[in-house]
């Protein structure tokens, strides 16, 4: 199978336009256009799993945390990380990364956790915004329906749960064409009316390349007229971290043994109890303490997370409890999400989970 393919596979559900700035998802190591034949899915890349990776005979290593996060100005084997880079490279091991994008997304690491915890109604903690654009455009009545379709099928009109979501409107259009024109419709060098509609449909602003695309091979004018807005809307199904209900109320210690046993914490650091029931519960996989407001607002009893420095405990004030269950921790099921969402799109196509534990994180206890 065409690596490429499994990379195109992996960004129609999370987009490398979803990462932060600061974040280095994507290719890491090797050509797209090569063939690959078995995936080992981590969650981190260190020099134990490329090992594994050449034992288990896989020439492609997904991890959800890029093992090349700066520049590297040198490959002399120095450090872990040029290590690792120059032993995938010596056996044809290709290396991608679906970092703060799979975080970002609707079916995610965060969606994985919430699963995990048995919550329920879940949706994204903290939507992201100017994510979305608009784009109108006018089309003759009679192609209208063609040219939509189009423009949906190339993934605009996306709301929520709902597809093919547009608007329009009846009206006129003028033009007059000049000598080297060839109109759809009118004469050269005369005004010409024509009934059109005006079409209006959102988009991620990710697809806009491929929406335009289509619009234009599907509109039968020679030029089209087309307006593209951007959005202050927020993008329910993109954003950090995730909020859900507990199927019943539990008592604080309570919850927090049920996550310790769930994600194999080796301890739990916590908040001031608040000395009430737990019901509303929002996570972050990794390091989630900048959604503390966010959760506050959310009206959750408590936000479980990892790597909570001294003074994030102070920050909820009494407003809600906060769990550090460690970063590796939080984020170990997202194995589960590659794998799942590789063996349901490819199921010929071999993939296996590393055995390797990476957490760097020990606890005497």
């Amino acid at each position: 199978m065409k690596l490429s393919e499994i990379i195109s596979h992996i960004e129609s559900i999370a987009p490398l336009a979803y990462q932060e700035s600061y974040d280095n998802a994507g290719l890491l190591v090797g050509n797209a256009s090569d063939e690959v034949s078995q995936a080992l899915i981590t969650l981190d890349t260190t020099e134990k799993v490329v090992d594994e990776a050449i034992t288990t005979q896989s020439d492609l290593i997904i991890t959800h945390h890029p093992i090349i996060f700066s520049g590297l100005k040198k490959l002399n084997g120095k450090n872990e990380v040029e290590r690792c880079v120059i032993k995938a490279i010596k056996n044809d091991i290709a290396i991608y990364a679906a970092h703060t994008n799979l975080d970002s997304v609707h079916g995610g690491v965060n969606s994985k956790i919430c699963e995990k915890l048995g919550l329920q109604n879940c949706k994204i903690l903290a939507p992201a915004s100017n994510q979305l654009q608009k784009l109108v455009t006018f089309i003759p009545t009679e192609q209208a329906k063609e040219v939509q379709k189009a423009v949906f099928e190339a993934g605009a009109g996306h709301i929520g749960n709902y597809d093919s979501c547009g608007y329009t409107s009846d009206g006129k259009g003028s033009f007059r064409g000049g000598e080297e024109s060839n109109p759809f419709v009118g004469e050269k060098g005369e005004v010409h009316y024509e009934s059109e509609i005006r079409f209006e449909t959102i988009f991620p602003q990710y697809l806009q390349g491929r929406i335009i695309s289509a619009l234009l091979k599907a509109h039968p004018y020679e030029e089209v007229a087309y307006d593209i807005y951007p959005l202050e809307n927020k993008t329910p199904t993109v954003g950090m971290g995730m909020v859900g209900d507990l199927p019943s109320e539990m008592d604080e210690i309570e919850f927090l043994k049920k996550a310790k046993a769930i994600f194999g914490a080796g301890a739990v650091r916590y908040s001031p109890l608040l000395n009430k029931k737990i019901k509303k519960v929002a996570v972050c996989g990794g390091a989630g303490s900048f959604l503390i407001k966010q959760a506050i607002s959310a009206k959750a009893d408590v936000l479980l997370t990892g790597d909570l420095k001294y003074h994030q405990f102070f920050e909820p004030e009494g407003k809600l409890l906060v769990a550090d269950i460690g970063h590796f921790e939080s984020e170990q099921f997202t194995k589960e999400v590659f794998y799942e969402l590789l063996t349901k799109k490819f199921p010929k196509f071999a993939v296996r989970l590393s055995e390797v534990n990476t957490n760097p994180v020990n606890y005497l206890i």
